[in-house]
């Protein structure tokens, strides 16, 4: 039975070798992705690096363009209530004329009758005058003529 013993105990030493030789090749594994994920996390902290640079200057220019579109959001209000107090006077003036229109068209129909016979008494004159120029002429002609059959 002692040789089962010295034949256990050899098997356990195989067996213990064996374990270690495995633990430090899986040892060694673990340190080169140790390394791997270290050198990983140090590019990934260089990068995180540029990356937040460049979204403090985007935010610094955003800030800047916020800015001036507030700057040129002011400045167009004060075109807007131009262009309000522009309509407003607009509306104003429409209402300026439509009152003096219809003071007018009113005025109009009340002294209607009295412009036609305005009219009526302008044409009569007219008339007369033509006449009266006609005759002129005729009497100028006549007197012409006379003239001109005693000289000859």
């Amino acid at each position: 039975m002692e040789w089962l013993m010295s034949v256990s105990v050899a098997v356990i030493a195989v067996a213990f070798v064996l374990f270690v030789i495995y633990s430090i090749s899986i040892f060694i594994s673990i340190k080169k992705t140790m390394v791997n994920i270290y050198a990983t996390v140090e590019d990934l902290k260089g990068e995180m690096e540029g990356v937040k640079k460049e979204t403090e200057q985007l935010l610094h220019k955003t800030n800047r363009l916020a800015d001036d579109i507030q700057h040129k959001s002011n400045s167009l209000n004060s075109v807007f209530d131009a262009a309000e107090d522009l309509g407003q006077t607009f509306q104003h003036v429409n209402q300026s004329v439509k009152k003096v229109s219809y003071a007018v068209s009113k005025q109009a129909d009340e002294q209607s009758e009295q412009v036609a016979q305005a009219v009526k008494w302008g044409n009569v004159i007219l008339e007369f005058w033509s006449k009266w120029q006609a005759k002129k002429a005729e009497k100028a002609a006549k007197a012409e003529s006379t003239v001109t059959s005693r000289g000859e």
